[in-house]
C-alpha cells in the first residue's frame, strides 16, 4: 500500500513578493518602503514563509541581513514565479483588448483577388499576438459556419445594398460587374459593350444558393428587359467560372476585382446599361461585407483595423 502524499502548504504570491524584495534589498526597512508597508508586518510575513517552507531564508543579525544558502537557491525560482504571474496579467489584458487570441475568418474567393492579401499582411504585422485562421468558403457555407460558431466572421459577396438578415456587417468594398468573354469572341474586339449586345450570349454562372442576392440582381436585369437568360453552365468558384469562359462555354458576369485573375484566353469588358430615364436598366453592382453574429475582442480589433484600412461604411442592424 503506497503512502499518502503529504499535502503541500499553499504559499500566497504576496509572500513570495515580500521574500524577493527583502532578498534584493537585504534590509527589512528599505524592503518595507518598497512594499508600502511597515517593517513589523514584513518581518512577521517572512517568518511565516519560513515556517511554511520549513527552511530559514535569511540569516539575521542586528547589523545585517543575508540570504541563507537555501534562500539563495530559492530566489531565482521566486523571481521567475513573479514574472510568470505578471505575464498572466498582461496576457489577460491582451486577450481582453483583442491584441492576442484567435480570430477565425471565412472569405469568398473574390476577396483573395483584392483586399485580403494586403490586409492579412498588415494585420499580422500590427497584431502579431492574434492567431489568424483563414477559411475559404462560399457565402452559403459561411452562413452555416457562423451559425455553428465555427468562424467568428466572414467576407461575403452580395448585391449592392443587400443586408443578410440577423447579421451585423461592415461593408469593405463596392465594385461594378464586368463581363468576362473568351478572347476569340467577336465582342471581345470592342472596348465597351452595351446590354443589347449580350442578351443572347450563353452564360456561365454560379448557382443561386451561392450568392442569392447577386444572382437575383443579374437575372432581374434580364427579366426587366424582357429577356430570358440562357445558362450554359453553372460553377461555384469564380476561378472555375473564368476557366470555363476561357474554354468557350459562354460569357460570365463577374466582380471587377476578378480581372486580376489573368487567365489566358479571357478578356474583361465593361457593359453600359440600357434605356434612359425611368426606363433605364442598369448593370447591377456588388459589395463585399464583413459579417458576424457575435462579437469578440479580437474581432472588434479587426473591425477597427478594417475601418482604418479601406472600409466603405458600417451597417449594424440589430440581431
Amino acid at each position: 500500500m503506497s503512502k499518502p502524499i503529504p499535502q503541500l502548504p499553499w504559499i500566497e504570491l504576496r509572500l513570495w513578493r515580500q521574500f524577493v524584495t527583502v532578498a534584493e534589498e537585504l534590509h527589512f526597512g528599505r524592503a518595507a518602503l518598497r512594499l508600502h508597508m511597515t517593517q513589523p508586518p514584513l518581518t512577521q510575513a517572512i517568518a511565516q514563509l519560513e515556517r511554511s517552507l520549513g527552511v530559514m531564508l535569511f540569516a539575521r543579525t542586528k547589523r545585517s541581513v543575508q540570504l541563507t544558502p537555501q534562500g539563495l537557491a530559492l530566489l531565482p525560482q521566486a523571481q521567475a514565479l513573479l514574472q510568470q504571474a505578471k505575464a498572466v496579467v498582461l496576457d489577460a489584458r491582451a486577450l481582453a483588448g483583442g491584441e492576442s487570441g484567435r480570430l477565425r475568418l471565412a472569405f469568398v474567393s473574390t476577396v483573395g483577388f483584392s483586399i485580403l492579401p494586403p490586409w492579412v499582411m498588415a494585420f499580422r504585422q500590427e497584431f502579431p499576438g492574434v492567431q489568424l485562421d483563414l477559411v475559404e468558403a462560399t457565402g452559403d457555407v459561411q452562413l452555416q459556419l457562423l451559425q455553428a460558431d465555427e468562424v467568428d466572421a466572414g467576407f461575403i459577396l452580395h448585391a449592392s445594398g443587400f443586408a443578410v438578415p440577423g447579421l451585423q456587417r461592415l461593408t469593405v468594398a463596392q465594385e461594378p460587374l464586368v463581363l468576362a468573354l473568351p478572347e476569340s469572341h467577336p465582342l471581345a474586339q470592342r472596348k465597351t459593350l452595351r446590354l443589347a449586345d449580350v442578351w443572347a450570349q450563353p452564360l456561365v454562372s454560379f448557382p443561386r444558393r451561392i450568392v442569392p442576392s447577386l444572382y437575383d440582381a443579374i437575372f432581374g436585369m434580364y427579366h426587366d428587359a424582357g429577356q430570358l437568360p440562357v445558362v450554359a453552365q453553372e460553377a461555384i468558384q469564380m476561378q472555375t467560372i473564368v476557366n470555363l469562359v476561357s474554354a468557350g462555354l459562354g460569357v460570365a458576369w463577374v466582380p471587377a476585382s476578378v480581372q486580376q485573375f489573368q487567365r489566358s484566353g479571357v478578356v474583361y469588358r465593361q457593359v453600359q446599361g440600357a434605356g434612359r430615364g425611368a426606363e433605364r436598366i442598369p448593370v447591377p453592382g456588388c459589395e463585399t461585407s464583413l459579417v458576424w453574429q457575435r462579437s469578440s475582442p479580437s474581432l472588434q480589433r479587426f473591425m477597427g483595423f478594417a475601418n482604418v484600412h479601406n472600409a466603405v461604411h458600417a451597417d449594424s442592424p440589430p440581431n
